[in-house]
């Protein structure tokens, strides 16, 4: 089905993300929805913000902002003032609410120019995907101070892979992809992301996505749970769930009664995978600090995805 893609004007696309818990400064989002469809999307919740439903209109209504570009250059030289870098603005994560390379980035090429904009700027970069587009950027990327690029993987198994992404990029396409950009001197790495409960958690399971990424030249793997925080999000997956593995209904409902994991479930898996990290070479400190990247899987924040 080819989506319906739409502009909208944009306030701003730099937004200040306030919360003390944020690894980030600021978020950009050059786009409202995301054609990977995938149905664990914390993000699918914002859809509401603009009065949108928030089941797979998430994936085949897509928005951008057309004047992305010249929002971003009139809000940095604002803030530059006379200075010819920002450097000391903090780091700017692009693809907190949408995969910034999704495939409509290929036609528009938005996310690329608002890179292009804050190179100038030597703003200090991070950006999360699920996609090797962003190898057609790496002449841009080069010459941005980058903190990090982050691959989201979750499971090598390509009939979950499916159920759960149901458009998205093949894992191994990725790994490929954080392979090259590694090689070119980008911190390029694995969010193990998310961990869902009785599909991707199986320790063969976390086994193999750690040991490709090892193998694959990653710099990082930070794991992060499925938090199902909103009803939209949680009535989404839970309906996935019944169409294609519908005896993990019941045992999802007890576990997420609360909208997230207990503890008991994430020390449990928190010990093994702590035991592949060191297995594998991976800093188990550098792991940890993507706890506060769940903050992002809690109630949407306006701020954050605003236009």
């Amino acid at each position: 089905m080819t989506p319906v893609c739409e502009p909208l004007t944009a306030k701003q696309v730099l937004n200040r993300v306030k919360a003390p818990a944020m690894p980030f400064d600021w978020s950009l989002n050059p786009y409202r929805g995301c054609q990977h469809g995938c149905s664990f999307c914390y993000a699918r919740a914002t859809h509401r913000f603009l009065d949108l439903e928030c089941d797979d209109t998430f994936q085949h209504y897509i928005l951008y902002k057309q004047n992305a570009v010249e929002a971003l250059t009139e809000q940095l030289k604002r803030m530059a003032g006379f200075s010819r870098t920002l450097k000391h603005i903090g780091t700017v994560a692009i693809g907190t609410a949408t995969d910034p390379y999704q495939p409509l980035e290929g036609k528009l090429q938005l996310t690329r120019k608002c890179l292009e904009v804050l190179a100038r700027y030597q703003v200090p970069v991070s950006i999360t995907t699920r996609s090797p587009l962003i190898l057609r950027d790496i002449d841009v990327l080069k010459t941005l101070p980058v903190v990090s690029i982050n691959f989201s993987v979750n499971t090598m198994q390509k009939h979950i892979w499916r159920m759960l992404e149901p458009a998205s990029p093949h894992p191994r396409q990725r790994l490929a992809a954080v392979r090259r950009l590694s090689q070119e001197g980008l911190p390029a790495g694995i969010f193990l992301a998310p961990i869902v409960p009785y599909l991707t958690d199986r320790p063969r399971d976390l086994r193999e996505v750690i040991a490709s990424a090892a193998e694959h030249g990653a710099r990082f793997v930070m794991p992060s749970y499925l938090r199902l925080s909103t009803p939209e999000v949680k009535t989404w997956f839970l309906q996935v769930l019944k169409q294609r593995e519908p005896s993990l209904v019941q045992r999802y409902e007890a576990l997420y009664r609360y909208g997230r994991l207990p503890d008991r479930y994430r020390e449990r898996i928190d010990r093994h995978i702590n035991q592949l990290l060191e297995h594998y070479g991976f800093s188990r400190e550098r792991a940890s600090e993507d706890t506060s990247r769940e903050v992002l899987d809690q109630e949407p924040q306006q701020l954050s995805f605003s236009f």
